[in-house]
Order: C-alpha cells, then structure tokens, then sequence
C-alpha cells in the first residue's frame, strides 16, 4: 500500500521570511516556485538532499496555528542529523535559539526542538 511519505505541506504567514528560513537557514533546495494568481498564493516545492519534501504555501491572512497547549492534529516535524551540535551552532548563528538538547530515554539518541518563523515546531532527532 503505502511507499513513504511524499511531502509536507506547510502554510506561512509571511512568504519571504519563512522562504528565507527554510532555504538559507535549513538549507532546503528549491525545485519550483510558483505564484497562483486565482489563489493569491505562492506555493514553494524544496527539496533535502534531492528528495522533495516540503511545499511551502502562502495564502491571504491565514490564522495562526495553535501550538501551545499542545492541540490535537499534526505535532511537529523532525529532521534527522548526523551531529546535533554542529546543527544547534548553525542555528543560533541565525538567531534561532533551540531547547536544550535532550535524550531520548527509549532510543537513546539526542534531540531537541526549535521553531520556524510562523512558531511550528521543528524537531532536530540525531541519528
């Protein structure tokens, strides 16, 4: 049945800081932006390390979502590492403060979370 996970879409309140962050600050490679003109939208299609994985989309006054208390649906987005340092570094150099890094009490790996510019929780997961 299922293969994998193809992509996750994300919604933006402004296009050109979470652009920003999700190119300059993670990294991610664009493959395609588009404006659509009916939608008032752009929609972003990035890749990570030549998979694509994440649409980022614009629309006129989206609300905001609800982080915290934690609400039911979707809860964050973890990307794996190979040394949660380096990337924590990296990080603060864009003024991105992550929580301290933690370990998972069953896997035994570190961990630690941070958030975009819209406040949705990214997850940092060393592998």
């Amino acid at each position: 049945m299922l293969k994998g996970i193809h992509h996750i879409a994300i919604i933006c309140a402004d296009y050109e800081r979470s652009k920003r962050f999700y190119t300059e600050v993670l990294g991610l490679k664009i493959i395609r932006e588009v404006y659509r003109l009916e939608r008032r939208s752009y929609k972003l299609d990035l890749s990570l390390n030549g998979h694509y994985v994440i649409e980022l989309f614009s629309f006129p006054d989206p609300p905001p979502r609800v982080s915290g208390p934690e609400a039911v649906g979707l809860r964050h987005l973890a990307f794996s590492v190979n040394n949660i340092e380096q990337v924590v570094a990296h990080l603060k150099t864009h003024n991105v403060t992550p929580e301290p890094i933690r370990t998972d009490p069953y896997t035994g790996r570190r961990f630690t979370f941070f958030t975009d510019p819209d406040g949705l929780p990214l997850e940092l997961y060393e592998v």
